[in-house]
């Protein structure tokens, strides 16, 4: 036999008291009298004569805890300033984010769009730069040769109907990357170099998570002009119309901040 060693888990355990009836807990009550009639009589006759439904069972389950996530004093900081039952408007929720931010670089910020259902979509074109360059291609043979030696220099591939063929064989290729095109986002198109200008003007689709009715979408740099941010929300706004039920506007590494969609 090992020796037992003693583990402290309060820190990252729970106990749990679980209650239930027992009736081999009654039967145990009954039977582990004391031998002499003459003192335990009145005992043993009460013990029989307790219903077993009315016994409890007392155990104790370990549940182990999950960890906590910390933030930073700053962070906490920034987030008893927020009113989290208010939703404001486009211009006081950028001017608030850029209030919350303390990062030392140019901070993103990011619109979280909580939308009714999972595969919701919509294309946008934002009105001015996000602050973030989209490199756009369009497929040929040479840009086929490259992409089936693992070369993938882009973010967004586009391809008119024609080369769908060639490109399926490299579907294992840009899948998992998810660049392969396809027309529900509208990367298959006869026009592709049409497409690959509204792309790098700030053209864009939303669409949500695969397992989850949310969608994250780019909309600018701290740096920039509270103005054109708030054109880039509202544009946002108004493209979602009736597939949005909330948006929280937030930037790198800060807390939150709902915005009003109507």
């Amino acid at each position: 036999m090992g020796s037992k060693r003693n583990v402290n888990m309060s820190d990252n355990t729970d106990k749990i008291k679980v209650l239930s009836t027992s009736k081999s807990l009654s039967e145990e009550v009954t039977t582990s009298q004391a031998v002499d009639p003459a003192t335990t009589a009145q005992d043993n006759q009460s013990s029989l004569e307790t219903p077993a439904d009315k016994i409890e069972l007392v155990q104790e389950v370990i549940v182990k805890k999950k960890p906590s996530r910390k933030r930073s004093k700053r962070y906490l900081a920034g987030r008893s300033i927020v009113d989290r039952t208010k939703e404001y408007d486009s211009f006081a929720a950028v001017e608030l984010v850029k209030k919350l931010s303390h990062v030392k670089f140019d901070a993103t910020i990011t619109a979280d769009i909580n939308c009714l259902s999972v595969g919701d979509q919509t294309n946008v074109t934002l009105p001015h730069s996000t602050g973030s360059s989209v490199k756009v291609a369009i497929v040929d043979d040479d840009l086929l040769a490259k992409i089936a030696q693992g070369e993938m220099d882009f973010d967004v591939l586009l391809s008119a109907p024609a080369f769908m063929p060639k490109l399926a064989k490299l579907a294992r290729i840009l899948g998992p990357k998810g660049l392969m095109p396809n027309p529900k986002n509208g990367t298959i198109t006869d026009k592709p170099e049409i497409k690959k200008k509204e792309l790098e003007q700030g053209g864009m689709t939303v669409r949500t998570e695969r397992k989850t009715p949310v969608a994250h979408v780019i909309v600018g740099k701290i740096s920039m002009d509270t103005k054109e941010l708030v054109e880039n929300i509202n544009a946002l706004i108004n493209a979602l119309s009736h597939k949005a039920i909330k948006l929280t506007l937030s930037a790198t590494m800060s807390p939150g901040v709902k915005v009003k969609l109507g």
